[in-house]
């Protein structure tokens, strides 16, 4: 066997536990968020989670054994309906997540002001859904149901989570009061825009697009003040139909000032695009 297989191998195992860690610390790390701030404030803030918070102020059933009740037999559906691309990662997110919440039922509740269980339940859950997603699998539940909606339906993804979790909103509203409806609605926000900074991370760079009639003084001047790689790529003027010259170039936040003295400095009449950057990989920023 030679060494460079033996080095595939190893980084392949190695890839496979991380991915095995980050499913189990992010069911954990959601369990906890639940039980610490949403579960004892009654934020049912969507998902099979949100499902077993109403059903106990109905019932008081454990939110745990109905987490299990719904997960395994959609985790199950899922596979039949959709097909066998889950995989056992994403089942042993489906098992792990009602675990922890039995394990971590009996924590107190770190406030009793359901705004700010809300809005903390909503970025530690946010949180553990991210670290899941990173290892490449999911907890289940609604997420499993909105994907069998979508394919009977041809309702969009997006529309059948909105759908999904607008009804366990409206259910919260009902069951609770109206206050807890939209208390249910800022948990689901807040726990969306936490999964998308775990999965892309704080925005760190920005990438620029610049028409200029002066586009080669531009980029040597970039070249020699900011030492930052341009790109050139060809566009068309949509009205005109004339073929122009854009640049495009990556920069660190702190160097995005430096840069718009540099444009403004060579042309001030050139066109500017900005956008946020949330991973840059290669030479000058992170490696691959």
């Amino acid at each position: 066997m030679s060494k460079i297989y033996k080095n595939k191998v190893l980084n392949s195992t190695k890839d496979i536990i991380q991915e095995y860690v980050y499913v189990l610390l992010g069911a954990a790390v959601i369990a906890f968020g639940f039980n610490a701030f949403l579960f004892p404030n009654q934020v049912a803030s969507g998902g099979v989670s949100g499902i077993s918070t109403i059903l106990n102020g109905l019932f008081g059933w454990n939110a745990g054994i109905v987490q299990y009740a719904f997960n395994i037999p959609l985790f199950i559906a899922g596979i039949l309906i959709l097909g066998k691309k889950f995989g056992f990662k994403s089942f042993v997110g489906t098992v792990a997540l009602p675990f922890f919440v039995l394990l971590t039922h009996e924590i107190d509740a770190l406030t009793t002001n359901t705004l700010l269980a809300a809005l903390f339940g909503g970025i530690v859950v946010g949180l553990g859904i991210g670290l899941v997603f990173k290892g490449n699998a999911s907890t289940g539940g609604t997420d499993l149901l909105a994907q069998i909606i979508t394919k009977y339906t041809g309702l969009t993804l997006g529309t059948s989570v909105l759908l999904i979790d607008g009804v366990i909103a409206i259910s919260a509203a009902l069951v609770f009061d109206l206050e807890k409806g939209l208390y249910a609605l800022i948990g689901l926000f807040v726990t969306t825009k936490t999964i998308d900074i775990v999965q892309l991370g704080f925005s760190q760079s920005k990438m620029v697009y610049i028409i200029s009639e002066k586009e080669n003084e531009i980029r040597d001047t970039i070249y020699a003040e900011i030492d930052r790689g341009v790109t050139k790529l060809p566009v068309f003027g949509g009205y005109t139909g004339k073929e122009r010259t854009m640049l495009m170039v990556v920069v660190y936040q702190t160097e995005f000032t430096k840069l718009k003295q540099i444009i403004k400095t060579v042309d001030a009449n050139a066109f500017v695009i900005v956008s946020d950057a949330y991973e840059v990989l290669g030479e000058g920023f992170k490696r691959v």
